[in-house]
């Protein structure tokens, strides 16, 4: 599905606020309700929005620590990484958890209470996998998080499509000019 510079701009407000009404929403983006909700729509069923989610400040539910757990193994068959993926996943700690290329093979980050949770978290990791290396990095502050991907960047540049019309109108001037 090819998407336009107004499907960018409707999920780029969407990420930044999805508690937006769609009034609120197409009067952002410069469209009528109906037609906002019909592009908001075709997004959605094209699988571009997965649903909406709220914020929560986890410090404030005890939550103090984030973690980010770098796991490096002997293990890759796919047997093997299907089976670890399925223990992480039971972790309820887990917020974020990827495969990675470089000298580490996966990074888990996690959210818990303290070094204690931490120490229970690592302990449930660990049980029944034979990884070869464990390690965390304990974040002591968050300058950016959850930060939204600027997706305006990814609409064509309307000077680059100016220039693209401008060669087109020289072209056909000069095609013009070599048939008279």
């Amino acid at each position: 599905m090819k998407i336009d510079a107004i499907d960018l701009k409707i999920l780029a407000k969407l990420q930044s606020n999805g508690g937006l009404s769609q009034r609120e929403l197409a009067d952002l983006v410069g469209l009528s309700q109906n037609s906002c909700w019909r592009r908001l729509q075709r997004l959605t069923q094209r699988g571009f929005v997965k649903g909406t989610r709220t914020q929560i400040d986890l410090t404030m539910l005890g939550l103090d620590l984030t973690v980010l757990v770098m796991v490096r193994t002997r293990h890759h068959s796919k047997e093997w990484a299907d089976n670890f993926r399925r223990h992480v996943e039971r972790l309820p700690e887990v917020i974020d958890f990827h495969r990675v290329g470089g000298d580490w093979d996966y990074i888990i980050k996690i959210v818990t209470r303290g070094m204690g949770g931490y120490d229970s978290f690592y302990q449930r990791l660990i049980t029944n996998f034979d990884l070869e290396r464990v390690t965390g990095m304990f974040s002591m502050e968050a300058i950016i998080q959850d930060r939204a991907p600027d997706l305006t960047r990814l609409a064509p540049d309307p000077s680059d499509r100016k220039k693209v019309s401008a060669r087109r109108t020289s072209q056909s001037s000069r095609g013009s000019a070599a048939k008279s």
